[in-house]
């Protein structure tokens, strides 16, 4: 970036030095000052590079993009203020009125709810199914069908989806396939690599890994459709903060180290677990009673990655206010991905807008938790986990 940049205000402009940052420049300026009309017109024709007002892109923001672009092994990512942001930008920036969007039926609760309650109201249709099987959601395709959604692994309930049978599926349909990636991450699975088109992740969960950002960000493999989502991202104004994308950079470098550790301790902990008399299930993908184990070896290579998520025996509210009091060791907080182990309650959290009726067919009871394994010492977690299990 130039240094030579002064005015009025600031006539000194930037310090002058003949060695460079080793760590990437905080550059909180909402604004980038250009020489010319000429050259301010260079640079939003494409002609030149550079930056303009922070709101169209800013320098944090495409050094943490291009950190995440070769981990997914693309290029021309966007990071957005959050990761509903880019889920957003993918489906309102695509979709029109009288379209069909086809998207797992144990998604984020979150998400659930733009699907259920803002497509419907824009006019476009939505069909749930298990994603589980390729075979549901070609069953569900419809002529005015545009896109399917799916969570390569669901949020809580740990399902896997069949990402390779539905790539061959909408093959040829002009269906763009959009794969939420944060759970898995691409340790353990690269969209891009099996003809995924849009690729999505919540930056704020494992990648950035410290529960001290809010970020998403959102990839497409076409040109047209990269455009559309950047053009609807910046009207919208789904900047990302820059010092955010400072930050997430910087968690990002340890971000392979974070992610062996937590899966070896999440391997630990679930196995642990799944043998305890108060503990009626145990959902961990790598296990071999996880109801999707095959889907999982083919998919996931058998990177079970960091959630665990468990049922009590005793599937009330009451047991579960007991189990969180005696996990006092844990912080029981409605994120993941954080160095620290956390533990959330989806009925009371994330799908706490779905009635009773609709989390029970999603396996979702008052008993059941979700887990997201941190970075402590293993034999600390599972006694505070058995313990906490012991008190039910």
């Amino acid at each position: 970036m130039k240094n030579d940049t002064s005015n009025l205000m600031r006539p000194f402009g930037l310090p002058d030095s003949a060695s460079t940052p080793v760590v990437t420049p905080l550059s909180p300026s909402v604004v980038y000052a250009s020489s010319s009309p000429d050259m301010l017109d260079a640079q939003y024709n494409g002609d030149i590079a550079g930056f303009t007002y922070a709101r169209e892109g800013h320098p944090n923001a495409q050094a943490l993009a291009k950190q995440i672009d070769a981990l997914e092994g693309v290029e021309g990512g966007l990071v957005t203020g959050s990761g509903m942001a880019a889920l957003s930008a993918a489906l309102l920036g695509l979709l029109k009125t009288g379209d069909h969007i086809i998207a797992g039926d144990q998604l984020y609760g979150r998400s659930l709810r733009l699907l259920k309650e803002d497509l419907p109201r824009l006019g476009i249709e939505i069909t749930l199914c298990n994603t589980t099987s390729a075979e549901n959601v070609l069953a569900a395709v419809r002529t005015n069908t545009k896109m399917v959604l799916l969570e390569a692994v669901s949020n809580p309930t740990l399902r896997v989806s069949d990402v390779v049978g539905v790539v061959n599926a909408v093959s040829g349909k002009n269906i763009k396939l959009v794969v939420d990636n944060t759970f898995t991450t691409p340790m353990s699975l690269k969209p891009a690599e099996l003809g995924v088109d849009i690729i999505v992740h919540s930056v704020t969960k494992l990648l950035a890994g410290h529960s001290d950002v809010t970020l998403g960000y959102i990839w497409a493999r076409d040109e047209e459709t990269t455009n559309a989502v950047y053009g609807f991202c910046v009207t919208t104004g789904m900047t990302p903060s820059p010092f955010d994308c400072w930050l997430a950079e910087r968690g990002l470098l340890t971000f392979p180290l974070r992610f062996a550790k937590v899966q070896e301790n999440a391997v630990l902990l679930a196995d642990a677990l799944a043998s305890h008399p108060n503990i009626a299930r145990v959902l961990y993908p790598s296990r071999t009673d996880h109801p999707d184990i095959s889907v999982a070896k083919n998919l996931l290579r058998l990177n079970g990655c960091n959630m665990v998520s468990i049922e009590l025996c005793d599937r009330t509210r009451a047991a579960a206010n007991r189990f969180v009091k005696n996990t006092r060791e844990i912080a029981f907080a409605p994120t993941l991905g954080d160095v620290g182990t956390t533990l959330s309650h989806p009925a009371s959290s994330s799908h706490r807008a779905l009635n009773i009726s609709e989390r029970e067919a999603l396996g979702i009871s008052e008993g059941f938790f979700r887990i997201s394994v941190g970075i402590e010492d293993p034999d600390a977690l599972i006694r505070a986990f058995t313990k906490a299990a012991s008190s039910v």
